[in-house]
């Protein structure tokens, strides 16, 4: 009798086992069939998004593997841009993508990029806020510039030695404005917005928080005698247009690149950026925003 129940014992545990095999199997083959079906959604999704991406890189004739600058999350509005562009170039359609220029000025804008630096940018796309002020102002001498005009020490320093030197060959450049503060600001460009309109104003002065002279960085320059709006005529600009990039200065809104830095060209405002950006900048014939557009990667 106890040996009947043993091998019954022996017989149900093997059935268990069976079962247990078989339960075991099945579910491993569950688990493999719904794993392969997600591998194969996820390398179909892969697929569809690289033929997708292939696809809109033709459109623009692969200009990615052209240049470095090239911006793989951007891809969507430099098609865009293109559509409604057709006349110029893959690479400038690239170029204008990255200023920001399929939007309109003052529209989709962020924060200025560089802050407390040299190359910081400020434009109708980067904005300062109301609390901004930039480190180490210092007044400018009254030798070369206006009562109570003050730049980042840097720029300071530069501007001095650069008119000193203007100086020794009988030219005179002075500044009339400077460092400017945001309030001030507002009442400016209010100022100017109440005399011509919005539209109009827009083309010369900076909204408040988009204007470079918060940063401390920038003077409007004259001679001493014509207005500034004449400064073009006069002796003292033909040497600033040869030699204010050895000092690290650059005329930030020149003609022809209305476009590129939303402003008229302004012949008497020029912009601290160090002689290592200046160099590059005059060589290459760019402003600051294209210098920002053909650079891979940029900070805040």
């Amino acid at each position: 009798m106890k040996k009947k129940k043993l091998k019954l014992k022996k017989i149900n545990f093997f059935i268990f086992l069976i079962i247990i095999f078989f339960i075991v199997f099945f579910l491993t083959l569950l688990l493999l069939s719904i794993t392969n079906n997600k591998s194969k959604k996820i390398t179909k999704t892969v697929v569809e998004k690289k033929d997708n991406l292939d696809s809109k890189l033709k459109k623009l004739d692969y200009i990615n593997k052209k240049i470095n600058y090239f911006d793989n999350s951007k891809i969507d509005r430099y098609i865009n841009y293109k559509k409604k562009n057709k006349n110029i170039s893959n690479k400038q359609v690239v170029i204008d993508v990255n200023i920001g220029l399929d939007f309109p000025y003052y529209e989709n804008i962020n924060e200025a990029i560089n802050k407390n630096t040299n190359i910081i940018l400020v434009n109708k796309y980067y904005f300062l806020d109301e609390n901004y002020v930039p480190k180490n102002l210092e007044k400018l001498s009254l030798d070369h510039a206006q009562e109570g005009m003050m730049l980042v020490k840097d720029a300071k320093n530069a501007f001095e030695e650069m008119a000193s030197d203007a100086e020794k060959e009988n030219l005179n450049i002075i500044v009339l404005s400077s460092y400017r503060s945001y309030s001030y600001q507002v009442n400016l460009y209010n100022k100017y917005k109440k005399k011509d309109g919005i539209k109009e104003a827009d083309l010369y002065s900076g909204r408040p928080g988009h204007s470079e002279h918060q940063t401390g960085l920038a003077i409007d320059v004259y001679d001493g005698e014509l207005d500034y709006t004449n400064f073009e005529k006069t002796l003292e600009f033909e040497w600033m247009m040869k030699n204010a990039h050895k000092y690290g200065f650059i005329l930030r809104f020149p003609k022809n690149k209305e476009k590129e830095t939303g402003y008229i060209y302004e012949s008497w405002h020029y912009r601290y950026v160090g002689k290592h950006l200046a160099n590059i900048l005059y060589k290459n014939n760019y402003t600051l925003e294209e210098y920002y557009a053909t650079k891979k990667k940029i900070s805040n």
